[in-house]
């Protein structure tokens, strides 16, 4: 059996959650028992919350702002601290994950206005913004664009490049990827979709630009990479972003995996495709960070 064969084995297998802070036991439990290398430095900080991880041979003059996945109400350090601390790695940069406050207890805006307290950390922290780059994870992932919008109103300069990870853009469920990728995917279907984007924007607007960055005026945003598996439901997502961007004017870099499930990356430490794709992902960074 192939390696994804046998992870989507596994995920298939596991029992479904009986609420959400079930959902964020089990995704924090999993993240920990990933554990971390023995070259990784962890710093927690306070205001914003958050934390950084390196390795001893990143450039502390480059940042990598990571933003988890799991809907807006499920994720945290403890889900994601294992694929940031990597991500950090393959960039050659400190990470900075960000602990952004979750839904529904705490609803849109909260996770745009977290990142950009978060960014102007950074910025403040006398970070270049061409030193920065910006990367999450499904929601995570939608996140980005959404909050380099964010950055673009407020009149912040952008960082250098955008990486998303099969990202969380359409808070409609529209795409046809939903129907004709629901057997393969083992992680997303659409009504778990349509669930988390009530419990995020509740009776608010489904195509606000911070929320749903297709609908969003993307011109003049950073540089672009959108990785995402061929397997997933939420394919027509980056097709529609990477559309988008391109129509914008944004040089955007779409790369569609074979075979691959939602966040493939975050099962690097079994999956072969998983530490690929983080390692084209951390080229790119370097490339954008070194203004190449």
């Amino acid at each position: 059996m192939s390696e994804i064969a046998e992870l989507r084995a596994a995920i298939a297998a596991r029992q479904p959650a009986a609420d959400i802070a079930e959902m964020r036991r089990n995704a924090d439990a999993r993240g920990a028992a990933a554990g971390l290398p023995a070259d990784v430095v962890i710093e927690t900080v306070d205001v914003p919350r958050g934390e950084w991880t390196w390795v001893p041979d990143a450039n502390k003059a480059h940042a990598v702002l990571y933003l988890h996945g799991g809907g807006y109400a499920v994720g945290s350090l403890d889900s994601h601290r294992h694929l940031a601390a990597e991500v950090g790695r393959a960039c050659g940069a400190r990470c900075f994950a960000v602990d952004y406050r979750l839904a529904s207890e705490h609803p849109f805006p909260a996770a745009v206005e977290d990142t950009v307290a978060a960014y102007r950390y950074l910025l403040d922290a006398g970070i270049e913004p061409a030193h920065i780059a910006i990367a999450g994870d499904s929601a995570g992932g939608g996140l980005a664009a959404g909050a380099c919008l964010a950055f673009k109103e407020a009149g912040l300069p952008l960082p250098a490049c955008i990486w998303a990870i099969s990202p969380w853009v359409d808070m409609e469920a529209l795409g046809a990827s939903f129907t004709d990728r629901a057997a393969t995917d083992p992680t997303v279907q659409r009504a778990g979709i349509l669930a988390m984007a009530q419990w995020y924007l509740g009776d608010g607007d489904r195509r606000h630009p911070f929320a749903a960055p297709i609908h969003g005026d993307l011109t003049g945003l950073p540089r672009m990479l959108i990785q995402v598996g061929s397997a997933e439901t939420l394919l027509d997502d980056s097709l529609a972003l990477a559309r988008r961007a391109g129509l914008a004017g944004v040089p955007v870099e779409l790369e569609i995996w074979p075979e691959m499930i939602h966040i493939w990356h975050i099962y690097f430490q079994e999956l072969t495709d998983g530490r690929r794709a983080i390692a084209a992902g951390g080229i790119f960074v370097r490339n954008a960070l070194r203004g190449e």
